[in-house]
């Protein structure tokens, strides 16, 4: 679902990198600005990236150790990244089992769920911080189009919300976006 022709350590590299430079960017105070996900604050952006791939990695028999997001976002972050690099970097072979997914090699599943997860969720702290965020034509359009098929299924999961209408004009980012529950012209209160 990546529309690239790069392979998933890269990939990950690249789309931590957004993250990361956002993170890098935030004063102390914007950690608690409200994002584009309903409750959610820019902390909790970084949070969900760095907590929920500890379940999923168990099914290929890594366990992460939990990170104090809350105490150091960007140290979390950055520890995060680097560890989940290792792994797209040295896969070893090892193969992530989950009953929802099947069998994949642990680079392929951390490609297709996480990296994806990250990819998106930058738009959403990017937003948060006040930024405007360019996630790829491209890209958006190709992620768009593989999901389309499977519509169903993603909201069924719960992972994504009702889809916000845009204009048949509206950028593929902004589909996008509005296909996974964003309202594409989300702005943060002042």
């Amino acid at each position: 679902m990546t529309g690239d022709s790069t392979g998933p350590a890269q990939r990950h590299a690249d789309d931590a990198a957004l993250i990361t430079e956002l993170a890098e960017s935030a004063s102390v105070g914007d950690w608690e600005r409200p994002s584009p996900v309903a409750g959610w604050t820019a902390l909790d952006v970084v949070r969900h990236l760095v907590e929920w791939p500890g379940e999923f990695l168990e099914g290929a028999g890594i366990t992460l150790a939990e990170l104090d997001v809350g105490a150091d976002p960007v140290g979390a972050w950055r520890q995060h990244v680097a560890r989940i690099q290792d792994i797209l970097e040295n896969p070893g072979g090892r193969v992530l089992s989950n009953p929802e997914i099947g069998d994949k090699p642990v680079d392929t599943a951390i490609d297709e769920f996480y990296t994806t997860d990250v990819w998106m969720h930058s738009w959403d702290l990017a937003k948060a911080l006040g930024r405007e965020p360019d996630l790829g034509r491209e890209r958006c359009a190709a992620v768009l189009a593989a999901m389309g098929p499977i519509e169903q299924i993603l909201r069924e999961s719960g992972e994504y919300g009702p889809a916000v209408p845009v204009a048949p004009q509206a950028s593929a980012q902004d589909r996008l976006m509005a296909f996974i529950g964003r309202d594409p012209a989300w702005k943060p209160p002042n």
